[in-house]
C-alpha cells in the first residue's frame, strides 16, 4: 500500500479560518501531547500575524505561544508560515529576518510561504536568503481562476518553482475553487514539470469539493496532504483527518497517521467552541456563486469577524458579491494574502459607505500605483484606477520611500540595546504601549482541560497547598480535602 503522509493545519490554518486567531496559548497545550503522538509529517504552528493580535486582543505573549508550545512537541516537525515578504505591510528587512532567526531559536527549521504573483524569480531570492537564515521552505504554486489562469500558465509556473529546488512545492487551492477533474488535470501537468521534488496539496473546504480533490491529487500521484483536527476542520478550513484517512483506507492508500491519539484533541476543541460560542466547521455543500468572489477560506471568518464588530454581519453576502466585481476591476489578483485581503477590505468599504470608492485604502492606491508589482497595476480597469489615483493621499503615497535602516537603529527607536529579540519583535508589529500593558497581566499557562474540566480541576488543586476546598454549583457540590498522612493525596467527598 502507498503510503500518505499528513501535514496538520489545526492550529494555523484551522484556527485563521473558523476562529479568526482566537486560539489562546491555554487552549492548545492541554492537547499538544495527543497531537505529538499522531504521527504526523509535520504541523503548521506559528506565523508573525500573531504578534498584533495576541497582544491588543488576547492580552497573551505570543511568544509563550512558542515558548511553552514547543517543550510539549518531542516528535513531530513544527513549521512557521511565511517567509521574508509575506504581509500586508511595509516591513525593514532586518526585522523580517529577525523574525525568521527568533523563530528558528525554538527549533522550527521549516516554512511554507507564497508569492502572491507566482512569481518564482522572486521566490528564489527568498529561499536562498531563508536557507541561510537555517529555515527550509515549501512553496506555494496558488490555484486561481481568471482568463489568465490557463492550463499553460501553471505548466510553465510548475517548471518555474521546480528550478529554484526548494524543499517541497504546494499546490494550493486557497479558496476552494478546484473540480475533481480540474484537479486531475493540473497534477498531472504539475508532477511532469516538477519531476522528483516532493509535492503537497493543499485544499480550502469552503465550496465542498477539497474532499474530493485531494483524492484525486492523491490518485494522481501527490503523497503528502494537509489536514484538519474537528472542529476545526471543514467549513473555510481544510478536511478532516478523520474523514480523509477513512477515504483514503477505502481507496487502498495508506495514511501516515495514529487516529487513535486525536479522539482527546477533538473532544477538546469541541468543547472550547461550545462553551464560547465559536464556530464548529462542518462540510458544506456545492455553491457555484463561490466561484465569482473567490474569496479564501481564512478570510470569510475575519470578514464576518470585522463586520460583526461593526452591527453589519448582515451584509457578508453583499459584500463578497462586491469583491467579485473589485477583484475583476483590479485585474483578477491571486486571491491570497496580502491581495485578498486588499481586494476584500476594500468591497467592505463599498458597501458600508454605499458608494463604490469613496474611500480607498492605503494599500490599494499602492496596488494601483504599482507598488505591489506592476503586473496588477498594469492589468487594472483604467477607469478605477483613474478614480482611485485621483487624490491626494495617492500621489503622498507616490512619494514615500521606504529607506532600509539598520536592525540597531529599529533597537533603539523602540526601546534600546537592552531589548531581548523577542521584546523588540512584539514592540514594533503590536506596539510599545500594548506590550507594556502585558507587564500587568499574568501569564495564563494552564487552561483547564475543556474536555474533562473537573477531572483537570482536581488534578491542578492537588498541586497547590491548600487543606480544604468547596465548589458549588446549582445542585452539584463537591469537598477536597487533603489528606494529613500523604500531603499530595486528595479525597474528594
Amino acid at each position: 500500500m502507498d503510503e500518505v503522509r499528513i501535514v496538520d493545519t489545526t492550529l494555523r490554518d484551522g484556527d485563521i479560518s473558523l476562529w479568526a486567531y482566537g486560539m489562546t496559548t491555554g487552549m492548545m497545550l492541554p492537547v499538544l501531547r495527543h497531537m505529538d503522538e499522531a504521527g504526523f509529517d509535520s504541523m503548521e504552528f506559528f506565523l508573525s500575524l500573531r504578534f498584533k493580535k495576541f497582544v491588543r486582543e488576547h492580552k497573551e505573549d505570543p511568544w509563550d505561544w512558542l515558548r511553552l508550545g514547543t517543550k510539549e512537541i518531542k516528535k513531530t516537525r513544527l513549521r512557521y508560515h511565511g517567509g521574508l515578504h509575506s504581509g500586508f505591510e511595509w516591513i525593514p528587512d532586518c526585522v523580517r529576518r529577525l523574525v525568521i532567526q527568533t523563530v528558528g531559536k525554538y527549533g522550527i527549521d521549516l516554512t511554507r510561504t507564497s508569492n502572491y504573483w507566482n512569481d518564482f524569480v522572486a521566490l528564489g531570492e527568498e529561499t536562498r536568503e531563508l536557507r541561510k537564515l537555517g529555515m527550509e521552505t515549501v512553496v506555494n504554486l496558488i490555484y486561481s481562476i481568471s482568463p489568465r489562469h490557463t492550463d499553460a500558465y501553471y505548466a510553465q509556473k510548475a517548471r518555474d518553482a521546480a528550478a529554484i529546488k526548494p524543499y517541497r512545492i504546494c499546490f494550493k487551492d486557497v479558496g476552494g475553487m478546484l473540480t475533481p477533474e480540474r484537479t486531475r488535470t493540473l497534477v498531472q501537468l504539475i508532477k511532469q514539470a516538477t519531476g522528483d521534488i516532493p509535492l503537497e496539496f493543499h485544499a480550502h473546504c469552503n465550496n465542498g469539493l477539497a474532499p474530493f480533490n485531494l483524492l484525486e491529487a492523491v490518485k494522481e500521484g501527490i503523497r503528502i496532504v494537509h489536514t484538519a483536527i474537528p472542529p476545526l476542520a471543514n467549513g473555510p478550513s481544510q478536511p478532516s483527518i478523520f474523514n480523509v484517512a477513512s477515504n483514503l483506507r477505502a481507496l487502498g492508500y495508506l495514511p501516515s497517521v495514529n487516529l487513535g491519539a486525536l479522539p482527546p484533541v477533538r473532544e477538546h476543541f469541541s468543547s472550547i467552541a461550545a462553551n464560547g460560542g465559536l464556530p464548529v466547521g462542518a462540510p458544506r455543500e456545492y455553491d457555484q456563486h463561490w466561484y465569482q468572489h473567490q474569496v479564501p477560506g481564512g478570510m470569510i471568518s475575519n470578514l464576518r469577524h470585522q463586520l460583526k464588530l461593526m452591527g453589519k454581519e448582515h451584509k457578508l453576502q453583499e459584500v463578497l458579491e462586491e469583491t467579485a466585481q473589485v477583484r475583476a476591476e483590479l485585474g483578477y489578483p491571486i486571491m491570497v494574502t496580502p491581495f485578498a485581503q486588499f481586494v476584500g477590505s476594500q468591497a467592505a468599504i463599498n458597501v458600508i459607505l454605499g458608494e463604490r470608492y469613496k474611500e480607498v485604502t492605503d494599500q490599494v492606491i499602492q496596488y494601483a500605483v504599482g507598488l505591489w508589482g506592476r503586473e496588477g497595476s498594469d492589468n487594472m480597469e483604467a477607469e478605477i484606477r483613474a478614480k482611485i489615483l485621483d487624490r491626494p493621499r495617492a500621489r503622498e503615497i507616490e512619494r514615500i520611500e521606504h529607506p532600509e535602516p539598520t536592525l540597531d537603529q529599529v533597537r533603539r527607536q523602540y526601546g534600546g540595546p537592552h531589548l531581548s529579540d523577542e521584546d523588540l519583535l512584539l514592540r514594533f508589529y503590536a506596539g510599545p504601549e500594548f506590550v507594556d500593558a502585558l507587564k500587568n497581566t499574568p501569564v495564563r499557562e494552564n487552561l483547564l482541560n475543556a474536555g474533562r474540566p473537573l477531572v483537570r480541576l482536581i488534578e491542578e488543586l492537588s498541586k497547590k497547598k491548600l487543606r480544604h476546598v468547596f465548589i458549588r454549583k446549582g445542585d452539584f457540590s463537591l469537598t477536597v480535602r487533603q489528606n494529613r498522612s500523604v500531603s499530595k493525596n486528595c479525597q474528594a467527598v
